[in-house]
């Protein structure tokens, strides 16, 4: 699936991906391939990103927003 984070600066990440886990407001949540549609808050934390060669990623926000449609995930991070 295709990840995008990106700050009001610019985008941090832009590829293909397994697997992200987020920091939600009540805690951690994974998208995982052919998730279903969604919206949510995001709160303080590290986003782990697993690409399709099983290498990991991490990224601190601070809180943002995230929508997952049509196997693309879009994270608005502050």
């Amino acid at each position: 699936m295709k990840l995008e984070i990106i700050t009001p600066d610019k985008t941090i990440f832009s590829g293909e991906v397994q697997l992200v886990q987020l920091p939600g407001l009540d805690g951690l949540f994974e998208i995982l391939n052919n998730h279903a549609p969604m919206i949510a808050a995001l709160g303080k934390g590290r986003v782990k990103i697993e690409n399709e060669d099983k290498k990991l990623q991490y990224f601190e926000i601070n809180g943002g927003v995230l929508e997952v449609l049509d196997n693309k995930v879009l994270i608005l991070s502050e």
